[in-house]
């Protein structure tokens, strides 16, 4: 029986909960930190504010092209949004799909964000995730504050 892997992440950014929400759902916000550090978004229809189709091809220095896409699930603002996720192979195919999920909530430090990615298809995929939302983060905490 094949087991699923989920990677949670959790940071407090010291804005509230509406700026950090346009963080997480509008175009602009996401563009400005969307992607590990080192890579580049140069083509995307990254708008989590409302439902439906979604992508962004990240690139790197090498200029080699990461392509994933999905659909945007459920917007609850200033509160969570979701969004399927999967990652295309070099024939522009998609590829096995999870799903994550932005849940923010006021606290008296700020901002506090979770990022539930769910239903990865095994611990190297999680792995993968975890660095790449971490290094993604990294960048969002440079501009939230």
């Amino acid at each position: 029986m094949e087991t699923l892997e989920d990677v949670r992440l959790e940071r407090v950014f010291p804005v509230s909960a509406e700026v950090l929400f346009r963080f997480i759902s509008t175009p602009e916000g996401l563009t400005s930190w969307w992607g590990p550090e080192g890579l580049s978004v140069p083509e995307h229809d990254l708008d989590f504010s409302r439902k439906g189709p979604w992508f962004s091809v990240m690139v790197n220095g090498e200029g080699q092209r990461f392509k994933v896409s999905g659909h945007v699930t459920h917007v609850d603002p200033p509160k969570s949004v979701g969004f399927t996720w999967a990652w295309h192979d070099d024939a522009d195919r998609r590829g096995f799909e999870s799903h994550v999920t932005f849940t923010v909530t006021e606290t008296d430090r700020g901002a506090h964000l979770v990022i539930d990615h769910r239903g990865l298809p095994d611990t190297e995929a999680a792995e993968n995730h975890t660095k790449g939302w971490t290094s993604s983060l990294v960048k969002l905490e440079r501009l939230a504050v």
